[in-house]
């Protein structure tokens, strides 16, 4: 087994700069120096990736930023001890104990469950004080290796605490068919009773001789079977505890699951499971994490009362719970409040306009009763959001074959002849690799490619629809979407009858899946009954009632989009740099490409309008991470080391139209940066429209140069966006007398 952690990646009581961006880099160019990373810029872009879609500060004062890395070559620990602590986006404060896990894109099983026992480790308060009072590097490591056991625990001299540290080496919770409830035992045992310190020490070496997280993923905080041991070490029945009022307690089970799948997921599993054994709970957590996950047995789904859901990503397979009553809400939220969440599924469980899993299977949203949850409006942007992601790889492998198809066999490819048929068709007819036409085989395979870019478009109306009802009602929405997608692009309705027909599609679909039916019908639900009834209702209305009013508004916009000329044209592509400069890729940013790419299959030779857009979107998103690079190079002196070097990262993200890679900038500058970025994209974006550079590619930058109509202009676009961007970034430092950040220490 390679080492996970060494004093050389152990930093103790030292100022790191402040923020969470110079940690990360600090404790990340310990790992590049000890060779065991690649690249320093791709190892800190991956965890900072990973960092800003949730904040990974925990409770008690830790932060554990990781990451999948194709720049780690080993599987790495690396630690800082803070002072002063740094705002890591816990509730209770900031972090002075920090975890950095650097784990390879490949990384193998038996190191991701040390790494999740780890982060499992780190919730347990007599772990974390004892690491806050060594004194060494080398004690650090020692009680990690400790901790993970891959050497002796640390004595540490307190009764009790140390038959806690034994049960910390199994999950809080054992897996299904061992002993239960450990972390009343662990709780107990940090409390000083030596009976039920006794009793802690006891469950975990019993749970470790027993494979103390039971099947692969899965965590207990009580036993369905055989015996269970409360925090004094007594042993009851196999069902749990009676409540203090005399009533049998709830049932429940949980999924847990963040984008890395790592740490979070462990330490919510772990946090919900020692919630509920404090109250008695027989709860039953599936951890759908890296290190290997088993679902659940289908007969303890059966017989629980609520589930919880705890998840940064889609839960997997998530029709098992259908019906059930569903407490939902962010992985981070199962680790701060992991009590309130059990609470409010025992609550559920008692409600009958609770929010239940739908139907379906597959992921997605559940059905919404009166008892709250999510807004209408949060809702129908998400569903919005999800149906403009999925559509989006059709629109890239559509619109870049169709430009490729064009680069090969020329524009031609488009025209039609007498009889109205394109001359790619043309091309295609009776022709093969053996038997070309006399254009040669250069216009050939450009047909081909043309030929497949627009069957691949053809997609999109239908597949915008369906991943919008998907998201609402999850997979008995997908076919009423297609087919309401399909009914408007039948229709002449454009991308606006495929937000409509999906709209549509998904809460007639949530609807149905809400009805009260016998057993023997739910079978059939999901896979008949939905699918027909939302089918039937949706397209239905758009034929007869709205498809028809839809498409009118649809020629209009298409004809007021192509008729844009001079100022109004140029005002269009201002307003949509402004917006793509707003927020660096949250939803202002969102809205306005998404704009530009459900338009993009309306564009053709004769309608260029939309692919104006899409280059006006790209040229103005382009500019915010190329602005900032530009800026660290004009004025150095304003930039501190981190900012500089992240500055030379943002050049190619930029060039890439990656807006993100402006983020580290504005979050430690935001009244100066947004500005700057706003008025840069408004530049690029108003010059674009002005000079009619039009895109067939949704993204991809400056590296879809063959998909870019002027492209001369398009560079022009963004070289001025950029300059203007980081003249007004320096001259409002300069002006309102920035000083350079401190530089971060580093040992």
């Amino acid at each position: 087994m390679s080492e996970l952690i060494t004093p050389e990646l152990v930093t103790l009581d030292q100022d790191l700069g402040g923020t969470r961006e110079t940690v990360i880099r600090h404790l990340a160019e310990k790992v590049v120096a000890a060779g065991r990373a690649t690249t320093l810029e791709e190892l800190f872009a991956d965890a900072m990736a990973r960092e800003n879609k949730t904040a990974t500060g925990v409770p008690g004062g830790i932060a554990i930023p990781h990451c999948r890395s194709a720049a780690v070559t080993q599987a790495s620990l690396a630690m800082a001890r803070l002072k002063p602590p740094v705002d890591w986006g816990a509730k209770d404060g900031p972090a002075d104990i920090v975890f950095f896990i650097a784990a390879p894109e490949g990384a193998d099983q038996e190191h991701l469950q040390l790494l999740a026992k780890l982060a499992r480790s780190l919730i347990k308060k007599d772990f974390t004080a004892s690491l806050r009072s060594a004194e060494t590097p080398q004690a650090i490591v020692e009680l990690v290796d400790g901790a993970l056991g891959l050497g002796p625990l640390p004595e540490t001299g307190q009764s009790g605490t140390a038959a806690a540290s034994a049960s910390d080496s199994a999950p809080a919770g054992a897996g299904s068919g061992t002993s239960g409830a450990t972390a009343a035992g662990a709780a107990a045992g940090a409390a000083g009773a030596a009976a039920a310190g006794a009793g802690g020490a006891h469950r975990g070496a019993h749970a470790e001789s027993a494979g103390s997280e039971g099947p692969a993923g899965q965590r207990s905080g009580g036993e369905r079977a055989g015996e269970v041991h409360d925090g004094g070490g007594t042993a009851t029945s196999g069902e749990a505890p009676a409540s203090a009022t005399g009533t049998a307690p709830g049932r429940l089970v949980a999924v847990t699951a963040c984008p890395t799948g790592i740490a979070h997921t462990y330490m919510a599993a772990d946090s919900l499971a020692a919630a509920a054994a404090e109250r008695g709970i027989d709860l039953q957590v599936e951890t759908q994490g890296s290190a290997g996950s088993t679902p659940l047995d289908p007969e303890v789904i059966r017989n629980a009362d609520a589930v919880i859901f705890a998840v940064d990503v889609d839960v997997r397979d998530k029709g098992r719970f259908a019906g059930k009553p569903v407490v939902s809400g962010p992985v981070k939220r199962g680790i701060d409040e992991p009590g309130v969440m059990i609470d409010e599924a025992l609550a559920a469980a008692k409600d009958p306009n609770a929010r239940k899993v739908t139907g379906g299977g597959g992921t997605g949203g559940e059905e919404r009763g009166s008892a709250g949850g999510e807004s209408f409006g949060g809702q129908l942007k998400r569903a919005l959001l999800t149906g403009v992601s999925y559509m989006i790889p059709f629109v890239a492998g559509g619109g870049l074959l169709i430009a490729l198809g064009f680069l090969l066999g020329g524009y031609e490819l488009s025209l039609s002849n007498d009889e109205g048929v394109a001359n790619g068709d043309i091309l295609l007819d009776g022709t093969s690799i053996f038997s070309l036409p006399p254009d040669g085989l250069l216009a050939y395979l450009g047909a081909v490619f043309w030929k497949i870019g627009n069957i691949s478009l053809g997609f999109l109306v239908p597949a915008l629809a369906g991943y919008i009802a998907y998201a609402l009602a999850d997979r008995p929405g997908i076919a009423p979407g297609f087919t309401a997608g399909a009914v408007a692009l039948y229709m002449d309705a454009g991308f606006l009858g495929g937000i409509a027909g999906g709209l549509l599609a998904g809460y007639v679909a949530m609807w149905v899946g809400g009805w009260k039916v016998p057993s023997w019908l739910r079978g059939l639900m999901p896979v008949v009954i939905i699918p027909l009834i939302a089918s039937l209702i949706a397209s239905g209305l758009l034929l007869l009632v709205l498809g028809g009013p839809i498409a009118a508004l649809t020629l209009a916009l298409n004809d007021w989009l192509s008729g844009l000329t001079g100022v109004a044209a140029i005002g269009l592509g201002v307003i949509l740099g402004l917006m793509m400069g707003a927020d660096l890729g949250g939803p202002i940013n969102k809205v306005a490409y998404a704009f530009a790419v459900a338009g993009l299959g309306e564009g053709a030779f004769d309608n260029q309008a939309p692919w104006q857009i899409m280059a006006a979107v790209m040229a103005a998103g382009m500019v915010p991470p190329l602005g900032m690079a530009l800026a660290t190079v004009l004025d150095k002196t304003q930039f501190s080391m981190a900012l500089r070097e992240n500055g030379k990262a943002a050049w190619v993200l930029g060039a890439a139209f990656i807006s993100e890679g402006a983020i580290p900038f504005a979050a430690s500058d935001p009244l100066r940066v947004i500005p700057s970025t706003m008025i840069g994209g408004a530049v690029a974006g108003g010059i674009c429209m002005a000079a009619g550079v039009t895109s067939q590619a949704p993204h991809g930058g400056i590296f879809v140069f063959f998909a870019i109509g002027n492209f001369f202009m398009f560079v022009v676009a963004i070289l001025a966006g950029m300059v203007a961007s980081a003249l007004v970034l320096v001259g409002l430092k300069r002006l309102t007398g920035s000083k350079k950040a401190e530089e971060p220490v580093v040992a």
